[in-house]
């Protein structure tokens, strides 16, 4: 169900967000993308396959659109563990591509699906922070920027395909 009444986020409310995942790249949520946010603690990771799932086949290796999985962690692990984590995103991150590679395949896209695959390993809260929910840790949420950064819609659980659609401008 949307949930635009929390008063945390405000549709239609620009949201410059600055992150980088754990290959290292510097997304922006107003470089010119339309953004699906998924934002996600370790033990709902699941929820955010589901998304990917359910976001309009017109958007799957379509270079206008993006989907960001920040994966929400306890912010008092060590370094060792920090390294570990990112790891093993990382190897996530390879497994969901291939497991994508036969859908581009069949939209004659050539290209191997992990270069287009985003996580943010968000170890220090800075992405809710950011957003102004650093004390909702745990809450999974899927937002729908534009490409300038402006909050189209929210969900606090996995949106229906047809909703999520209708979302994606």
């Amino acid at each position: 169900m949307a949930s635009s009444g929390t008063g945390a986020l405000v549709t239609g409310k620009t949201y410059a967000l600055k992150l980088i995942d754990v290959d290292g790249r510097t997304l922006s949520t107003t470089d010119g993308h339309v953004t699906v946010l998924v934002l996600v603690a370790r033990r709902d990771v699941d929820k955010s396959r589901l998304v990917g799932d359910r976001t309009p086949e017109r958007c799957l290796g379509n270079p206008k659109y993006r989907m960001i999985t920040v994966l929400r962690f306890d912010p008092t692990q060590s370094r060792t563990i920090r390294f570990v984590s990112s790891a093993m995103v990382r190897r996530g991150l390879n497994t969901e591509a291939k497991r994508l590679k036969p859908r581009y395949v069949a939209k004659k896209l050539n290209r191997d699906p992990r270069g287009d695959l985003y996580a943010v390993a968000d170890f220090d809260n800075s992405t809710a922070s950011q957003l102004g929910l650093q004390d909702d840790a745990a809450r999974f949420r899927v937002l729908v920027l534009s490409d300038r950064g402006v909050l189209l819609r929210e969900w606090m659980d996995v949106p229906d395909k047809q909703e999520l659609a209708a979302a994606i401008p």
